[in-house]
C-alpha cells in the first residue's frame, strides 16, 4: 500500500506540466554539456560538423516546434472536450493522465527550448568549434526523438478523444482498482461489515473537512495505533463522502494525537479518484451508458457495449477468480465495501434508463444472472436483487406485449441455478 506522501508523489507524476518539466531541463543539461564535452572531441571533426552544418538544424527545430506544440495543444484541447461531451465528463480526468499525450507534447517543448537555447548561446559566442560537434550529436538525437515522437502522435490521434479508445482506457484503470480491490479489499488490513457492532467505550474520529475520501495511508494509521497500543476502525472508505465533524473511524481509547495522525492519514478532496475507489470506475462506466441512452443520442448499442465491458471485469475480478492477500496490519480494521455497491453503481443507472428499450433490459438481465451464479453468496444476492428491480422496471416502461415475451424469454429457467434457500423466483407478469 502507499504511503500518503508517495501516493502524492504519484498524482504529480501524472501532471502534464511535470513530464514536461523534466524533458525541458533534460534540454538544458543537453544545452550545458555541450560545453564541458567539446575537449573530447578532435581536431578534424570540427571542419564537416562545426557550427556552418549545425546551426540551419537548429534554426529549422526552433522555428518548427513551437507551431507544432501549439497545433498539438489545440487538439489535444478538442480531443478531451468532444470526450467529455460524448462519454462523460468525467473522463476528462482520465485523459489528462494519459501518458502517451504527455511525452509527446513534452519532445516538442523539449526540443524547442534545446534549439532556442542552443541558438543563443551560438550568437553569444558560447560554443567553440568543438563545442559545436556535441552540439550537431545532440541535435541529431533530438531530430530523432521528435520523429519517433509524430509517429507515435499520429497514431494516437487517431484514437484520441474517440468513444471507444476512452472506454479501453477506463476499462484498463478501472479493472486494475478492482483487482487491487479483491486482493486488499481492507487495502491491506482485516475487514468488518456495517453489521459489525462499534466496541462499547470506542471513541470516534472526526473528520475535520467535508469531502470524498481519495486515499488512506493505512500504514500510517497501523503506526498510529501500535504507538498507543490501540485498535483502530476505519468506517469511511475510498469513494465515501463525509462531510465535516463526520465520523471517519473509531479507536477503542486514543488520545489526541492519535486521532491527528488517522485524520491526516486520510486525504480528502472534492472530487473522487480511480485509485483507491472501484466504484467510482463502475459508476463512470454507467455513466456512459446512460448518457447514451438518454433521448438526444439514442445509442441503445453503447449502452450494451458498456454492459458488456462491466461484466468482463466483474467476472474476471470476482470473488471466485481472486483470492484475498492476508492482512498485513493487525491493528487497523476497514469497513468491507458491499458487493451491493458493486452492482448498484455498475447497473443500477442503466436498468433504470434502460428500461424502456428491451434489447437494454435483455442484455442487462442476462449479465445480472450470469454474476448472479457466483459462488460468493453476497455477489449473487445483489445481483438477484437488482435483476427484480430491473424487471420491475421494464415491466412498466414497455408497452408492447410481444418486448414483454421477449423479456419473459431472457428471464427463463432464471432459478434453475439458484440455491435453495433462494427466495421468490423471478417472474415477469404480462400486461393486462
Amino acid at each position: 500500500m502507499l504511503s500518503k506522501r508517495l501516493w502524492k508523489l504519484l498524482q504529480l507524476s501524472r501532471k502534464i506540466w511535470v513530464r514536461t518539466s523534466l524533458i525541458a531541463i533534460l534540454a538544458l543539461i543537453a544545452v550545458g554539456a555541450s560545453a564541458v564535452l567539446g575537449w573530447m572531441i578532435p581536431e578534424e571533426l570540427t571542419q564537416r560538423f562545426g557550427p556552418d552544418a549545425v546551426m540551419p538544424l537548429l534554426n529549422i527545430l526552433a522555428s518548427s516546434m513551437l507551431a507544432v506544440v501549439t497545433f498539438s495543444l489545440s487538439v489535444m484541447v478538442a480531443a478531451f472536450r468532444q470526450a467529455s461531451s460524448q462519454v462523460t465528463p468525467r473522463a476528462h480526468r482520465l485523459l489528462l493522465e494519459d501518458t502517451t499525450t504527455q511525452t509527446v507534447l513534452a519532445t516538442f517543448l523539449g526540443a524547442f527550448i534545446f534549439a532556442l537555447l542552443a541558438l543563443v548561446l551560438f550568437r553569444a559566442g558560447f560554443y567553440s568549434a568543438r563545442d559545436a560537434v556535441v552540439v550537431f550529436a545532440f541535435t541529431v538525437l533530438v531530430i530523432a526523438l521528435v520523429v519517433l515522437a509524430i509517429l507515435r502522435w499520429i497514431a494516437h490521434l487517431s484514437r484520441l478523444g474517440s468513444m471507444d479508445e476512452t472506454m479501453q482506457q477506463l476499462e484498463s484503470r478501472v479493472s486494475r482498482t478492482l483487482y487491487n480491490h479483491r486482493r486488499w479489499p481492507g487495502i491491506g488490513a482485516a475487514t468488518y461489515t456495517d453489521a459489525d457492532d462499534v466496541p462499547q467505550g470506542a471513541v470516534p474520529v472526526l473528520s475535520p473537512v467535508a469531502g470524498y475520501v481519495r486515499h488512506i495511508d493505512i500504514r500510517a494509521v497501523q503506526n498510529a495505533a501500535e504507538a498507543r497500543g490501540c485498535q483502530v476502525r476505519l468506517s469511511a472508505i475510498p469513494g465515501d463522502w463525509v462531510g465535516a465533524d463526520d465520523v471517519l473511524g473509531h479507536v477503542d481509547h486514543a488520545g489526541k494525537d492519535t486521532a491527528e495522525r488517522i485524520v491526516n492519514a486520510y486525504s480528502l478532496s472534492a472530487l473522487r479518484n480511480f485509485d483507491q475507489d472501484p466504484r467510482f470506475g463502475l459508476f463512470v462506466m454507467a455513466e456512459i451508458a446512460v448518457r447514451a441512452l438518454s433521448p438526444g443520442i439514442n445509442d441503445p448499442g453503447t449502452a450494451i457495449e458498456v454492459i458488456a465491458r462491466l461484466e468482463r471485469m466483474l467476472t474476471e475480478h470476482s470473488p471466485d477468480s481472486i483470492v484475498a492477500e492476508t492482512p498485513d496490519f493487525a491493528n487497523v480494521r476497514v469497513r468491507l465495501l458491499p458487493e451491493a455497491e458493486l452492482i448498484d453503481e455498475a447497473f443500477a443507472m442503466m436498468a433504470r434508463d434502460g428500461a424502456g428499450m428491451v434489447e437494454v433490459a435483455r442484455r442487462l438481465l442476462g449479465t445480472l444472472r450470469r454474476l448472479a451464479r457466483s459462488r460468493d453468496p453476497e455477489l449473487s444476492v445483489a445481483a438477484r436483487e437488482l435483476a427484480r428491480y430491473a424487471i420491475a422496471a421494464a415491466e412498466t416502461a414497455l408497452s408492447r406485449e410481444h418486448d414483454l415475451e421477449r423479456l419473459h424469454a431472457a428471464v427463463a429457467g432464471w432459478n434453475s441455478f439458484a440455491q435453495e434457500a433462494e427466495p421468490e423466483p423471478l417472474v415477469v407478469r404480462p400486461r393486462r
